[in-house]
């Protein structure tokens, strides 16, 4: 089930427009309808208090999500 208008699924994407670094936090943000700030501070959070585990996390994302199309 999807709620897009064109009945596409969803694509996770690494966002060309809401980048700081490489986009990971602003694609996923746009993937789950959240704002972006949110998910760059969830992968702060994740950096500072699960040691790096962040860090990791938002490296290998950065590899292995396609750029937006």
């Amino acid at each position: 089930m999807n709620d897009n208008k064109n009945n596409t699924p969803k694509r996770l994407y690494r966002s060309a427009v809401d980048r700081k670094i490489c986009g990971v936090c602003g694609g996923l943000a746009d993937y789950f309808g959240l704002d972006s700030t949110l998910v760059r501070l969830a992968f702060i959070a994740l950096a500072v208090l699960g040691f790096s585990t962040g860090i990791i996390l938002y490296i290998l994302a950065a590899v292995v999500m396609p750029d937006e199309p």
